[in-house]
């Protein structure tokens, strides 16, 4: 077993040839035959009990050969590149140059290296750290937040519904007189103005009284997932069978003592404001690391291969899958929904995908020129940071040493971000969003400053 190497016109890309044995591909060949003997039935034998000799006559000489090659390869392509230490950043292009019985297997493989390149400016970087100050409407919208978790819903009988009830109702949906899968259901709790029904139908139902029925015509959407529906008009027979509103609560001194430890409205105020101030200093800190990395990546040239761009993508594509299956959806499902293809998903991420891919090797490479690695204990705290966050046992996440790897590697990339952010030069920029009360403060002492100077 061998591995050959050579150059392609292309940067950071190489070209890798395997020769395989013929014994060791004849060896693979009988063990896919061993494991899948019993699926064949050949007149003369009982099923499963054909030799070899006799499938391979009536099937053919090349009916292993595929399985035999993908069970060998994989294996034969991780020894050899472990051996050689290259550094491969792609999924590699395989190509098979002989397959044949009594002969070598050979095949190649066309791989992306790590692109070595010069690190640019990483010391004493110029950067504008964010201020986000919290805005009195912030305040408002989240002492509103909590009057409507405190809310409750009241039942009314003496009027017709009308936007923002919470409805229930019982609805039949048919379209040329045919009903169809998910158009009918009782009981269906609907708040009207949500927007969840097909446009027209929450519409239509404004206005109805308890125990009223009433014919709601409406036309699927041209772009409706269900290609069988796009389009159509549809008849819903729905009948209303009660009402509620939210009723929420008075946001007074009272409601602070019912919903916190405060008594009175202006020091739940004051708690709220500081709680979201630590949210957004917290997040002008992230904010800062993010300028910190691109700062550096502008400064640095790196020609970076496509395949790690690729490799980059796919992760993000199959995120998004994951994401869809938790919600009960496919990616195919969902490229229908919006109106898109696989490759126009696939370019919406590429330059992201670039920007990371880069960010990473970036930090990889302040890592290995600054000596950067995390002590034990560093690494110990965010073991422990991680089984509080999802209720596991740290000595249980302990023995997993694939977690261990991965846990060191991004606490090697934080203390890399934090080096930057350290040797750099930092000014603090003026408040994304400011306290009008604040703003108008602010305003009228640089009025006064402008006057004294007269």
């Amino acid at each position: 077993m061998s591995m050959k190497q050579e150059n392609t016109e292309n940067k950071n890309e190489v070209k890798l040839t395997f020769t395989v044995e013929k014994e060791k591909f004849e060896e693979a060949i009988q063990e896919i035959y061993k494991e899948s003997a019993k699926y064949f039935n050949i007149p003369g034998f009982r099923k499963g009990k054909a030799p070899y000799k006799i499938v391979e006559r009536y099937y053919g000489a090349n009916i292993f050969y595929e399985d035999a090659f993908n069970k060998l390869a994989p294996e034969v392509y991780d020894e050899e590149i472990k051996e050689s230490k290259l550094e491969i950043v792609s999924h590699p292009k395989i190509d098979i140059v002989q397959m044949e019985k009594g002969k070598e297997l050979i095949f190649t493989a066309i791989v992306n290296t790590k692109p070595d390149f010069k690190l640019g400016k990483y010391k004493g970087i110029e950067l504008e750290k964010p201020e986000h100050k919290v805005s009195d409407e912030e305040v408002e919208h989240e002492l509103t937040h909590m009057a409507d978790h405190n809310s409750r819903m009241v039942t009314v009988d003496d009027r017709a519904c009308k936007k923002d009830d919470l409805v229930t109702i019982d609805f039949d949906g048919s379209v040329d007189g045919v009903p169809f899968d998910g158009g009918k259901a009782e009981n269906y709790d609907l708040t009207l103005g949500s927007n969840t029904f097909i446009p027209g139908f929450e519409d239509q139902v404004i206005g109805m009284k308890i125990d009223e029925e009433k014919d709601v015509v409406v036309t699927f959407p041209e772009d409706y997932f269900e290609a069988k529906l796009a389009g159509k008009e549809a008849t819903f027979k729905v009948k209303l069978h009660s009402i509620k509103y939210k009723e929420m609560p008075k946001i007074d001194d009272e409601f602070a003592k019912d919903v916190s430890e405060f008594d009175t409205l202006a020091d739940l105020k004051k708690d709220i404001k500081k709680k979201k101030q630590e949210e957004h200093d917290h997040m002008a800190e992230h904010e800062l690391e993010d300028k910190a990395v691109l700062a550096v990546c502008d400064n640095t040239e790196i020609d970076i291969p496509e395949g790690m761009i690729d490799a980059e993508i796919d992760n993000q594509v199959d995120q998004v899958s994951q994401r869809l299956q938790y919600q009960g959806m496919k990616l195919d499902q969902y490229l229908k929904l919006v109106g898109q293809t696989e490759k126009e998903l696939r370019d919406s991420f590429r330059e992201g995908a670039k920007q990371n891919v880069k960010s990473s090797l970036v930090l990889e490479k302040i890592i290995e020129v600054e000596k950067i690695k995390p002590d034990e204990k560093f690494v110990k705290e965010k073991l422990e940071e991680m089984a509080k966050q999802y209720n596991h046992d740290v000595e249980e996440l302990s023995k997993n040493d694939n977690l261990k790897e991965y846990l060191e590697k991004s606490s090697k990339n934080e203390l890399a971000v934090k080096f930057i952010i350290d040797n750099a030069k930092i000014t603090t920029a003026k408040p994304a969003k400011a306290d009008k009360a604040e703003t108008k403060k602010e305003e009228k002492s640089d009025s006064k400053k402008a006057t004294k100077k007269k």
